[in-house]
């Protein structure tokens, strides 16, 4: 975030609050206390949904109008290295770079490690968003209340769409509308995946909405409340509020990331340092995965067997086995920095990350772990977008594809 910080947020809510939070998705209550580190509270603001079934297996009950998994226990099986849709196989692979400071975009070639393109975009541009069927990207020029369309067949911009607030942006698993992040709004704007027409508005109970991620089955996604340190979970179809977890008192949860195998939630907890595990289905916290100072974004390896966690305060990036649930290294840039948010290069070679303090973009080697290149680019450089790459559809967000 660049943008200041509300104060005085808190995270505890009592029963009769939650009980009108969940009636009427209204604000949260506040409170001054924080506690110095996270607790595994088990205790959720309402009881366990059984809307959606667990795992990848459970194909009867997907949303309906949702493209079935490739691989019942892999949720990223259409991510394979080169596994191009045939939408984007003639599309030049490019990084597209949003500078919140600088009201701009830079276009980086990734072989040359070159800027190929610089266009100004509306204010605050947040983070570069690929639409559902692949076809265009979007810029999200949060207090610019615009969205800015990139053609990425040629990687020139066309003219911005008017809507509100657009800190950030994801689509339903169905396609059939865009889900804008009205951070400052407080509230999550449904509208046309196509044309951008807001179709309706549901507010939510904490302060700071902004990162999301999907259910296997695509029924339900569970967001991050950065300014309220809380998580919602949302019923898809309904669009209607199923609970409100509070994590730590100090949290301020960042980029949330499902496993393969769909069983738990990673939440990147930038206060607390590390990742919270959610199960999605009881909507509990069933354990904590520390990680480094400022953990911030997430990236699923190509082969789904790791999952890079940028660490913004002290410039590393942990990786995770995903079949361990553990930190097995730690890359450590060179001389630091301030990594963010970024994506996956479409060989799976290549992680690339936003220095959000320096200016600069950081190109990693997902082998070695060794700093490829260390590229100048606008101030403020925030939610970069790595494309194409592989999937049938896009989830949204810099690049969450299924």
């Amino acid at each position: 975030m660049l943008r200041a910080r509300p104060n005085g947020w808190g995270h505890g809510l009592t029963a009769g609050a939650v009980a009108m939070l969940l009636m009427l998705a209204g604000c949260s209550s506040a409170t001054t206390g924080r506690s110095a580190s996270p607790t595994l509270d088990r205790k959720t603001t309402s009881p366990p949904t059984a809307d959606a079934p667990r795992g990848v297996g459970g194909l009867a009950g997907l949303l309906p109008g949702m493209p079935a998994p490739l691989d019942s226990h892999d949720v990223y099986a259409a991510d394979r290295p080169g596994r191009l849709s045939p939408v984007v196989r003639g599309f030049r692979s490019l990084v597209y770079v949003p500078n919140s400071k600088s009201n701009t975009v830079d276009v980086i070639d990734p072989r040359t490690y070159r800027i190929v393109g610089h266009f100004p975009v509306g204010g605050l541009p947040q983070h570069v968003v690929p639409s559902y069927d692949l076809k265009t990207l979007w810029v999200n020029n949060d207090t610019g209340n615009s969205l800015t369309p990139i053609d990425p067949r040629t990687g020139r911009p066309g003219p911005p769409v008017v809507v509100e607030d657009p800190y950030n942006l994801y689509f339903t698993p169905d396609g059939r509308f865009a889900m804008v992040m009205a951070e400052r709004l407080r509230r999550i704007d449904f509208r046309d995946a196509h044309t951008m027409r807001l179709v309706r508005s549901m507010a939510v109970p904490c302060a700071g909405i902004n990162h999301a991620d999907f259910s296997a089955d695509g029924r339900y996604f569970i967001a991050s409340c950065e300014f309220s340190g809380q998580l919602i979970k949302v019923d898809t179809a309904a669009e209607r509020l199923l609970g409100v977890l509070p994590l730590a008192r100090a949290s301020m949860p960042q980029d949330i990331k499902l496993s393969p195998d769909g069983r738990i939630f990673y939440v990147a907890d930038m206060r607390t340092n590390g990742l919270w595990e959610i199960d999605g289905q009881t909507f509990r916290k069933t354990g904590f995965l520390p990680t480094g100072k400022g953990v911030h974004g997430l990236y699923v390896s190509r082969d789904s067997g790791y999952l890079y966690a940028s660490n913004r305060g002290e410039g590393s990036i942990s990786v995770i086995s995903l079949a361990t649930r553990r930190v097995v290294r730690k890359w450590v840039l060179p001389g630091g920095g301030s990594p963010d948010m970024g994506g996956v290069s479409a060989d799976g070679k290549t992680l690339w990350l936003s220095g959000r303090y320096d200016g600069v973009v950081y190109a990693i080697d997902t082998t070695t772990g060794r700093l490829l290149a260390r590229i100048k680019v606008g101030a403020g450089p925030h939610g970069l977008c790595v494309y194409p790459q592989p999937g049938r559809y896009s989830l949204g967000h810099t690049g969450v594809f299924r």
